[in-house]
């Protein structure tokens, strides 16, 4: 069995607002409970989760920001930053402890403590660019992570896959020059933020090192799939990466009303045998999973154990990747074709 650290903490739900809002604590109260059954007390181990320090956050977001976040989270407004992003006294330091969460956790992957890591954390993270919190987001949690791995641990190949059906615009802002992190977004186009065309692919050295999949609304587990499993196995056979992060967002599910893809709760542990291979090929098995979006509370919980499930078999399967013609149309001409094998 796969040795798989869990962050998931009850203060995760103190970000609140009585006003009606999507992303509320409610999305994870659930999950938290069925988490702490036998199956998953006994064969995970759970990692209590501690807050990022101002110089960690700071690798990635400009104190200018984070001086904004500080004076907006005390005004009687909590939507005086951002129409969708509110800010309560409870809301930097729930935000400090999930990308402190993260940080526990690849830590001890780094160590050799654990081969895999959930952080089952909020607010999400990663529409927050360096300067900006938007989109529910106030610390990009997965970009801090990638940071902290590139300069406590000397990494120079960090592999971000996306796969909320928003686009990654806050990560892709904050990497968009390096080689040394590869973001790859799958997302539905024509939606929030609309940002993240395929023509998006980095700048100066980072050139062809920021990856855009924008879809077609109606696709599902068959098109995901192929070009996940297609797209993706190429890039990690080229680029090498020495740790694979995940922006783990679950509102692509079929039942999730924010979307117009039709993931089924399945395709999640699809492609988690499919990046746990990847991650065996490639980087120890290093591979940290995020938690992005995903609105409904009962396909979210379904799916994320699914997640789980799939990290704690003891082999991971191989799925069968089919051509899908619709899908093969994106690849036939993508701007990452000058510069990878694909």
């Amino acid at each position: 069995m796969s040795r798989l650290g869990l962050v998931f903490d009850s203060r995760y739900l103190h970000h609140a607002i009585a006003n009606p809002s999507l992303e509320n604590p409610d999305r994870l109260r659930s999950l938290y409970l069925h988490l702490q059954q036998e199956k998953y007390n006994k064969n995970t181990c759970h990692i209590s989760p501690r807050e990022a320090t101002s110089t960690e956050i700071s690798m990635v977001h400009s104190l200018f920001y984070v001086e904004q976040l500080r004076e907006h989270a005390v005004k009687s407004d909590p939507f005086s930053y951002d129409r969708d992003t509110y800010l309560m006294e409870d809301s930097l330091p729930t935000a400090k402890l999930a990308a402190g969460g993260c940080l526990a956790l690849a830590e001890r992957i780094m160590e050799g403590e654990l081969d895999y890591g959930f952080s089952l954390v909020r607010p999400p993270g990663h529409h927050a660019s360096a300067g900006r919190g938007m989109g529910f987001c106030i610390f990009n949690n997965v970009a801090i992570t990638a940071e902290y791995l590139r300069r406590n641990y000397g990494l120079k190949r960090i592999l971000i896959l996306d796969f909320d059906v928003h686009h990654a615009n806050g990560t892709q802002d904050i990497f968009y020059d390096t080689n040394e992190v590869l973001v790859f977004s799958i997302h539905q186009k024509g939606i929030f933020p609309f940002t993240g065309d395929a023509d998006e692919i980095g700048t100066e050295a980072g050139v062809g090192y920021t990856v855009n999949l924008p879809v077609h609304p109606q696709f599902g587990d068959k098109e995901y799939t192929y070009l996940l499993g297609r797209l993706l196995q190429g890039l990690v056979e080229q680029y090498l990466p020495q740790f694979i992060l995940v922006s783990a967002g679950y509102d692509a599910h079929v039942d999730d009303s924010i979307s117009g893809i039709l993931l089924s709760t399945q395709w999640y542990a699809t492609v988690t045998h499919l990046l746990r291979r990847y991650a065996f090929e490639s980087c120890n098995n290093r591979l940290l999973y995020v938690m992005e979006g995903g609105y409904n509370s009962v396909s979210l919980e379904k799916s994320v154990i699914a997640t789980i499930d799939a990290m704690l078999q003891k082999d991971f399967d191989r799925p069968g990747i089919l051509s899908v013609p619709r899908a093969e149309k994106i690849l036939v001409d993508h701007p990452l074709r000058k510069y990878w094998t694909i």
